[in-house]
């Protein structure tokens, strides 16, 4: 099935299954690895994009059915948004394995950008979907609470 696709900023012609989950068309189509395969199932966030803005798991989502919506992958979110919670994360070593930094990471842009000062109950509850391994979970909200400051001193 030829879809067209919007992908960080980009227009794409491909000829691809009409079920192909948009995880394997960044993967294996685009070539932008950023995005990871954790479960196949919406499960554990590792395959988190943006589309249209929203947090969403791209091992469960239909390329085809994204119609003219915006995919962004952690290889092009660039929004102020974006590079605080990127910076946030540097700057306090959130990350340890790393594997799941970017779902978590976008997951945490799109709440900041509908909640700039989550509290730590909204932080649970929008991230809930996002697993690590590792278990950096309070570095995560300290994380999201050190991107939420920065941004606010800019208003």
């Amino acid at each position: 099935m030829a879809i067209s696709l919007q992908v960080n900023g980009t227009r794409h012609e491909l000829n691809v299954p009409e079920d192909m989950p948009l995880l394997w068309v960044l993967r294996d189509e685009l070539k932008l690895l950023g995005t990871r395969y954790g479960c196949g199932a919406a499960q554990c966030g590792a395959c988190t994009v943006l589309v249209d803005g929203v947090a969403t798991r791209s091992c469960v989502t239909p390329a085809s059915a994204l119609g003219e919506q915006s995919v962004v992958t952690i290889e092009a979110a660039d929004s102020a948004v974006d590079q605080a919670v990127k910076q946030a994360w540097i700057d306090l070593a959130v990350a340890q394995c790393g594997y799941c930094q970017s779902g978590q990471i976008l997951s945490a842009a799109a709440l900041l950008r509908t909640n700039p000062k989550p509290s730590d109950a909204d932080i649970d509850a929008a991230m809930q979907g996002n697993l690590c391994r590792c278990a950096s979970y309070q570095r995560i909200r300290q994380g999201i609470h050190r991107a939420a400051a920065v941004l606010g001193d800019r208003s």
